[in-house]
């Protein structure tokens, strides 16, 4: 104890490892993490009235590629337009730790609703901010250095339960490390999709004109992965710690630079720090301060004893080996089912495959009327923007999608109509080939959900086999 009182022991860890769970730690740096969350989230709001996004996805869209089992749609154009002044809000006040509980549950709320619109916009780091989001409506971050602190003393303690700095971790270590296991394929190990990629970003200072040449390629695949699988353990160590945040800091604003990714380098730099001790910001603080005091104070650990004391910690404990356990697994799953992920689309989701394929393809979409036999095809353009046929074309779970609404749709007409789809696609750059069976009525098959769908058609075309446009 007397460690935490010099600023010292930042990971308590002994022999009983579960009690340990619930041992004090500084809260500073989960504090600094609220706070640039929250910030962070506002940014990004403030990005989606700047760029008219909120009209572009949910309001100009004749139809979302909503997911299920939820199916849900989106609100009128002013509602949803107020949803994100709300959510902008929302995101203040978990900066400023303003009903820190109340404005976490909403904003976990909101923002996962506006995730679960359109399957079109899947991000890797907005499934983050969902799994962020949730977990931190139960991680008491508003009891220091916020309004809620002010305005309730009694809430008001410097320290926090080990767990709820384990748990961000984990959360940040999850991307990094299956972002790294992902990339051990083959495409990746001979340098696609980068190749492709690196050709339209020659001006790159000091390096843009090696991207021509295919040992830089190389060079920044295998960096790219090995950065990825090693930085945990990095940032884990004490002695390769700041060696570790400068080199994935860097990595970040080299990714911003190279692709649009929008808050993902920012948040994660930011996020990454608290591997660093949990009382770096009162050391830096009393660095400019020029104070040596006792970062926490007795009475304040005797106040969290007393709390923690109190708790029920056996639902606690069992709350997080259940969402591990399912952040563990969920990623892995693509592995039991057949053919090629990046090709199927079948595991991809919510496994943390990030910039890892290039995917190009057409999709031509028929309806056969079962009573005259007539096939007509599709106008994509009477349903769907073209952001939405871009997204679809390459990606089996969302022509499945549409084919399901075509059904659905005609038969609101009084039409029972057959769904066939002539599908190509072209991966890392690979010539194009069938992705779809256009043999069969897609409408005959259940909804492709965590298993093998066999209308899918397997990839066959090699890597050799290079487009030439």
């Amino acid at each position: 104890m007397i460690g935490l009182l010099k600023g010292e022991l930042h990971e308590i860890w002994g022999k009983d490892k579960w009690k340990n769970l619930f041992a004090p730690v500084d809260k500073a740096a989960v504090v600094l993490f609220r706070m640039g969350f929250g910030f962070i989230m506002f940014w990004e709001v403030t990005r989606y009235f700047r760029h008219d996004w909120i009209n572009r996805y949910w309001v100009e869209p004749l139809w979302n590629f909503s997911y299920g089992p939820f199916n849900f749609s989106p609100m009128g154009g002013i509602a949803m337009h107020v949803l994100w002044v709300i959510l902008g809000l929302l995101a203040l006040f978990i900066a400023f730790g303003f009903l820190y509980r109340i404005s976490t549950v909403l904003f976990f709320l909101g923002f996962t609703y506006t995730f679960l619109l359109e399957q079109g916009r899947y991000l890797n780091h907005f499934y983050l901010v969902v799994l962020i989001s949730f977990v931190m409506i139960f991680i008491p971050a508003n009891r220091y250095y916020s309004l809620d602190a002010r305005i309730w003393k009694q809430i008001k303690s410097p320290v926090i339960e080990n767990w709820c700095l384990w748990m961000i971790r984990f959360l940040l270590a999850i991307p990094y490390f299956f972002g790294g296991v992902a990339k051990i394929n083959p495409d990746w190990l001979q340098g696609y999709p980068l190749r492709i990629w690196l050709l339209g970003d020659l001006d790159f200072p000091i390096i843009g004109p090696y991207f021509t040449e295919y040992w830089m390629i190389l060079v920044m695949s295998y960096s790219g992965l090995l950065l990825d699988l090693l930085i945990v353990p990095a940032l884990l160590w004490k002695k390769t710690r700041r060696a570790g945040f400068i080199a994935i800091a860097l990595f970040h604003l080299m990714n911003s630079e190279l692709f649009t990714i929008g808050i993902f380098p920012w948040f994660m730099m930011i996020a990454t720090t608290l591997f660093f001790n949990p009382s770096w910001p009162r050391h830096l603080r009393n660095f400019f301060k020029n104070k040596h005091k006792l970062l926490i104070e007795k009475e304040d650990l005797k106040q969290f004893e007393d709390y923690v004391s109190g708790l029920n910690r056996k639902p606690i404990l069992i709350g997080l080996a259940v969402f591990c356990s399912i952040q563990l697994i969920l990623p892995f799953r693509h592995l039991v089912i057949p053919g090629n992920v990046h090709w199927t689309e079948e595991g991809h989701r919510y496994s943390w495959h990030m910039k890892l394929r290039s995917k190009k393809g057409y999709t031509t979409f028929f309806v056969k009327d079962k009573a005259d036999g007539v096939i007509t095809e599709v106008d994509l353009y009477e349903y769907l923007e073209d952001w939405q046929i871009e997204d679809m074309d390459g990606k089996p779970y969302m022509i499945w999608e549409f084919a399901d609404f075509l059904k659905k749709e005609y038969a609101e007409m009084n039409e029972d109509v057959e769904v066939y789809v002539d599908a190509l696609a072209s991966l890392n750059g690979r010539e194009y080939q069938h992705i779809v069976d256009p043999n069969v009525d897609l409408t005959s098959f259940p909804k492709p959900n965590f298993g093998y769908a066999s209308w899918i058609i397997p990839l066959t075309t090699d890597l050799s086999e290079q487009r030439e446009d």
